[in-house]
């Protein structure tokens, strides 16, 4: 990866867009970031980092911060860089959120983060990923590294490589997982001892499960007591072989019961049968006995009946005869009465014709009569419906009127109204011209405002954070001196754990065996143990709490030194003035901004006014225009609506005659017209209606001559209804049919029971032999059934036990087998070290190999790096553990021993090895750019030259590397130079120094033009 060109607009200490080539370093290869203390020279890496990840190293808590507080209100903050990577050229650009002015209205609105990932194609730029999740996807693939792992390798930001070195044994395994993305092994040890434990529970619930399957046999057992002779009760068994062997001999003895039971319900059985045989066969012979009585008594019934029977069939053969008349007779019936009715209606018909004065008339006479009204009716109905339709056009008529008059009143309106346009239109042009001359620059009134106010919240936040200040001061105090109180302790208890360490051994003496220390036998005088010993126990807890009191410490001096900075910044923003300054300059550029303001308002008011008559003055004339053409318009419409009530009001007249209305005159014909129809039909119908009654009666009285009966009245009087009839015929046939079925039936018992006496058996002897038997043979059923359950159930309570036990053997075994794994796997073993740490230590050792090549170099063969796998104090975890070893004493020393330049030099050192790892690790992703953040001005002269001749190697390749720092040697040998200046008003420049840097600069800049 080679980074090319960053841009910085309002970010950090720059407020006006900044630019680094960092192509014009190709042939210098070393470059140096320089500028005093606080200019911006980190913010450059902070840029760098921000454009790839969307964070810098120094802002962990979001993008807000990165915002530069020099930048106006309305000026952008914005990052953007290009690179090359994977044989491409990318450029990156993005914001972060910050405040900015509203486009409308007063106050503030929020703009949005945003990304741009453009690539070059063909000497353009095309886009690629605008939303973050695939910006950052992108990104990922393009660099290969992620941020952790690019401030180890690339961007090594001040102080952040000299924490690998120093790191405790977690803290250096937390960095290696990130690098090198070992967490999946972590996730191999939550697998194990998940499955440990699920193993764990399977062992204990197949214990649980034989145990009660165990107790569920062995209580069948006892309940139906087979236990045999020689099953010793006082000693019962106690193992689980014991205990299921002794079910297994109950399992014989309960089958043999079983079968006994089974012997003794099939003889049971048979008894039972042949007493239900005698049983069955006497109740068979006394039913026979008292259906024979029940049949002489129903053959008697019956022939009582018969007299009362032949009367039934006469009646039914009259009625039959009678039936066949019926028809005839209602015929006759049905046409005589409704000749009578036919005949009073003619009566009535008449007489309501002639009670409204017109002649009596035939029927041909009244049918011409009907014709005649029809088609008078037909002719008035046109003019009824033109009668109806008045009182709309009258309205109608009365609405034109209406719309004329409205018409001219809203002609006469709009001319009011352009009068009135013009007359303001002459006033609006001079006060507009006024209001442009009074109105204060809204611009530079809102752009005062701001500066005010932002020096005044600045004044408000440096009074605030001064008393912040005061107060990290005093705790940084207090927790330093709880530091001393706990180191104090731990002396105290060292030296009384040394005065009591010849007692403790003391407590250990024995007669008889040797001393530890001077191999007597003899004890004359142990050494009295101390009254109260310090044991290992209370050593290691106080040097907890020194460690804590120490992160205390070292957590109160980095809050008191961020708060006293965080002062300094804020008061440096104030200007020095004083706070009610400040709020009064505030105030007063607040009132003058709100006088501006409000004349623009005025000023936007007038001239939206004086646009708005123009606009109504230049449409006003084709207004006038519509408003004459609708005057014309209802004018015209209201002669029409004239015209046509008059000319139905005269055809209504005509047709009206003498009558109020036509509708009238309608009704009086339609009331004339239903009297004739109703007097013609009635003729009509009586005439039609007395013919076929003359000739139903002399049909019915032809067939009644012929028959049996003498008159009408006799043939009505011998009929019977269908269902009497059907009713009477059912019953003759059923009398029938059950006299000739019991005569039948009797003779069959007859028969049957020849020679028996009349009385019916006697049944209770024989019953209650059959209930004897019965209750003996389902006594017997029910034990034996007992008996083959309880055997099945003990063979199957046995089976089921020893498959529990044999599940639970080999569950056992694979439990022992998981734990075994899950332990070594976790890193309990005797070096402490789990399965992560085993792997990280690999890639540690690699690391400092590749680490000591460079630092054997730059300390002249004095320092090697050597990784360590030792078990720790009070048997921590191992496996990860750097010490250095010296030539001068060859022996280890911890990092912690070496000076301030040594330890540059070492962690210098280590970060390298570490990033030619991490790169080879993560596909042999290519370093052309590196940059280092401060740290030289803790090397000597000598040891400084040797550090930039290792710098100077890295070079090869067409590498080119950046180093941040304010050591003068360096800038003399480093001609090659990034400037960073803090100018008098507070923002930051970057300037280049170098020759080419400045030639590369003239070539890009006319590129872009």
């Amino acid at each position: 990866m080679k980074l090319h060109r960053l841009e910085l607009a309002g970010f950090g200490p720059f407020r006006d867009r900044q630019s680094v080539d960092f192509d014009a370093f190709d042939s210098d290869g070393l470059f140096l970031i320089t500028g005093r203390t606080g200019a911006g020279k980190s913010s450059i890496l902070d840029g760098v980092c921000y454009s790839l990840y969307g964070t810098a190293p120094r802002y962990d808590g979001g993008d807000r911060g990165l915002r530069s507080d020099h930048a106006a209100a309305d000026q952008p903050t914005e990052v953007q860089l290009e690179f090359s990577a994977a044989g491409k050229r990318w450029r990156v650009t993005r914001t972060p959120e910050y405040d900015r002015p509203k486009a409308r209205g007063e106050g503030t609105t929020t703009q949005k983060s945003s990304v741009l990932i453009e690539e070059q194609v063909e000497g353009g730029w095309i886009g690629r990923a605008t939303k973050y999740r695939e910006a950052a996807d992108l990104l990922d693939e393009i660099v290969g590294l992620n941020r952790d792992q690019f401030q180890q390798v690339i961007l090594l930001a001040q102080n952040r490589f000299a924490e690998f070195l120093l790191a405790r044994n977690d803290d250096r395994q937390a960095l290696l997982r990130t690098l090198f993305g070992s967490r999946r092994y972590e996730e191999y040890e939550r697998a194990f001892d998940e499955r440990r434990r699920v193993a764990l529970g399977a062992v204990e619930a197949d214990s649980a499960m034989l145990q009660a399957q165990l107790s569920q046999a062995e209580s069948l057992v006892a309940e139906h007591e087979l236990h045999g002779m020689t099953d010793d009760a006082d000693v019962p068994p106690t193992t689980v072989a014991e205990r299921l062997e002794a079910l297994d001999r109950a399992v014989p003895r309960a089958r043999y019961r079983a079968a006994e039971s089974a012997r003794v319900r099939d003889e049971l059985q048979g008894a039972h049968d042949d007493a239900l045989t005698v049983f069955g066969a006497l109740t068979t012979q006394r039913a026979r006995q008292e259906e024979r009585l029940t049949s002489r008594a129903a053959l008697a019934k019956l022939t009582d009946r018969e007299d009362s029977i032949a009367l039934d069939r006469a009646r039914l053969d009259r009625a039959r005869l009678a039936e066949a008349l019926r028809t005839a007779i209602d015929a006759a019936a049905r046409a005589t009465h409704t000749r009578d009715g036919s005949v009073a209606t003619l009566s009535g018909a008449r007489d309501a014709w002639v009670a409204s004065g017109e002649q009596d008339a035939s029927a041909a006479d009244l049918r011409a009569l009907i014709d005649v009204l029809s088609g008078d009716i037909a002719v008035w109905s046109q003019s009824a419906d033109v009668e109806r339709s008045l009182p709309s056009l009258t309205a109608a008529l009365a609405r034109a009127d209406a719309r004329v008059a409205e018409r001219e009143s809203a002609s006469a309106q709009l001319a009011t109204e352009a009068a009135a346009r013009a007359e303001r239109i002459g006033l609006l042009e001079p006060a507009i011209v006024a209001a442009i001359e009074k109105a204060p620059d809204l611009e530079s009134s809102r752009v005062q405002r701001a500066a005010a106010e932002s020096r005044a919240e600045a004044g408000r936040e440096a009074e605030r954070l001064g008393a912040l200040a005061h107060a990290a001061d005093a705790a940084h105090l207090a927790a330093a001196q709880d530091l001393d109180a706990a180191t104090t302790a731990v002396r105290v208890l060292l030296q009384r754990r040394l005065d009591g360490y010849a007692g403790e051994l003391a407590t250990t003496l024995v007669d008889g065996e040797a001393c530890q220390v001077c191999g007597s036998i003899d004890h004359p005088h142990p050494a009295p143990p101390a009254a109260e010993p310090v044991t290992e126990d209370v050593v290691a807890t106080a040097e907890a709490a020194v460690q804590r009191a120490h992160d205390r410490a070292s957590a109160a001096s980095d809050a008191a030194h961020r708060a006293r900075a965080a002062h300094h910044g804020a008061s440096a923003r104030a200007g020095g003035d004083t706070l009610e300054t400040l709020v009064a300059a505030s105030a007063a550029a607040e009132a003058h901004l709100a006088r501006a303001i409000a004349a623009a308002d005025e000023l936007a008011s007038l001239r939206s006014e004086l646009r708005e008559m123009r606009a109504l003055d230049e449409s006003s004339a084709s207004v006038r225009e519509r408003a004459v053409e609708d005057l014309t318009a209802a004018k015209e419409e209201r002669a029409a609506r004239s015209q046509a009530l008059a000319a139905a009001q005269a055809a209504v007249d005509s047709a009206r005659s003498s009558f109020v209305t036509v509708t009238e005159r309608i009704a009086e014909a339609e009331s004339r017209r239903a009297r004739a129809r109703a007097l013609a039909d009635a003729i009509e119908n009586t005439a039609r209606l007395s013919s076929t009654a003359a000739e139903a009666v002399a049909h019915r009285d032809e067939r009644l001559a012929g028959s049996v009966f003498d008159s009408v009245e006799d043939a009505v009087a011998s009929l019977i209804d269908p269902a009497a009839h059907n009713a009477l015929a059912g019953e003759i046939q059923g009398f029938d049919v059950a006299l000739a079925s019991e005569r039948q039936r009797l003779l069959a018992l007859e028969t049957e029971l020849a020679g028996v006496p009349d009385e019916p058996v006697d049944l209770a002897e024989a019953s209650a032999t059959a209930v004897i038997a019965r209750d003996a043979w389902h006594g017997a059923v029910r034990t034996a059934e007992r008996d083959a359950q309880v055997s099945a159930r003990v063979a199957d309570a046995l089976a089921r036990a020893a498959t529990a036990h044999a599940a639970s053997a080999e569950r056992t075994a694979e439990f022992e087998l998981i734990a075994g794994l899950a332990g070594a796997v976790s890193g309990r073993n005797e070096t402490r070290m789990d399965l992560e740490t085993f792997v990280l230590a690999a890639e540690l050792e690699e690391i400092v190999e590749a680490a000591n090549l460079r630092l054997d170099a730059m300390s002249s063969g004095r320092y090697r790096l050597q990784h360590s796998d030792a078990v720790g104090r009070r048997r921590t975890a191992s496996g990860l553990g750097i010490t250095v070893l010296d030539a001068y004493t060859g022996q280890p020393r911890p990092p912690q021993s070496l000076s301030g330049g040594e330890t540059f030099l070492a962690s210098l050192a280590l970060a390298l090895g570490l990033a030619e790892v991490v790169t080879a690790r993560t596909g042999g992703v290519r370093l052309d750019t590196l940059f280092i953040d401060e740290g030289f001005g803790s090397l000597d002269e000598d040891t400084l030259t040797l550090a930039m001749h290792t710098l100077d190697e890295l070079r090869q390749g067409g590498r080119t590397v950046g180093l941040i720092s304010h050591v003068a040697a360096m800038k003399e040998q480093l001609p090659a130079q990034l400037i960073v200046d803090a100018t008098p008003q507070g923002p930051s420049v970057i300037r280049q120094s170098s020759v080419a840097a400045a030639a590369r600069v003239i070539v890009t800049e006319q590129s872009r033009v």
